[in-house]
């Protein structure tokens, strides 16, 4: 049986600066084991191609694993995390966590990753605030949308207008997913 270590938020941020990940579930410690190589691949090819789409466009900042204060004991920190020009307004950019959702955020499913706990995070982004999030299963090639209306599964093509205002992002999701990693 496993310890749970529950924190306030300014305990949690004189935590010491280890080599661990941690977030703050609700009070709860949660320390994140480090992504596999694939997991880190998957991110660093939507980093990519949400960073170039973002930049072409004009639409604000992509970012990856950035704390971001969803409530008062609540620290998530998304694999990849989308802020729109407005969010930047003000933005400190010295200062973490950032303080509120993200516009867009992106979680890639880990052998680690629970569908209870993960189903728990989309809600805490949403209840945040956050526009949308995406959740993708590299080893079933899908990715799960979901906003404040519901979720919606994709395969293929991922294409989102909402996010992105009037600009229409299109992924396809057999290059995210590619199993050959050295492409």
């Amino acid at each position: 049986m496993s310890t749970i270590t529950r924190l306030s938020f300014e305990e949690f941020l004189r935590l010491p600066d280890d080599a661990n990940n941690y977030e703050l579930n609700e009070g709860e410690l949660l320390a994140t084991p480090s992504p596999t190589p694939s997991h880190n691949v998957v991110r660093i090819r939507l980093t990519l191609a949400i960073k170039s789409f973002v930049k072409s466009h004009d639409l604000g900042l992509v970012l990856n694993e950035t704390d971001f204060r969803l409530a008062p004991n609540t620290v998530r920190r998304p694999d990849v995390a989308f802020l729109s020009r407005q969010m930047l307004k003000g933005f400190d950019f010295e200062r973490s966590p950032i303080e509120g959702a993200p516009t867009l955020a992106i979680e890639i499913i880990s052998p680690s990753n629970s569908a209870q706990d993960m189903l728990l995070k989309v809600h805490q982004y949403i209840d945040s605030g956050c526009q949308a999030v995406w959740v993708f299963y590299p080893l079933l090639s899908l990715v799960a949308v979901h906003n404040a209306t519901g979720m919606h599964e994709v395969k293929g093509l991922l294409e989102e207008q909402v996010i992105f205002g009037a600009s229409r992002l299109t992924l396809s999701l057999s290059e995210i997913f590619d199993r050959d990693y050295t492409k």
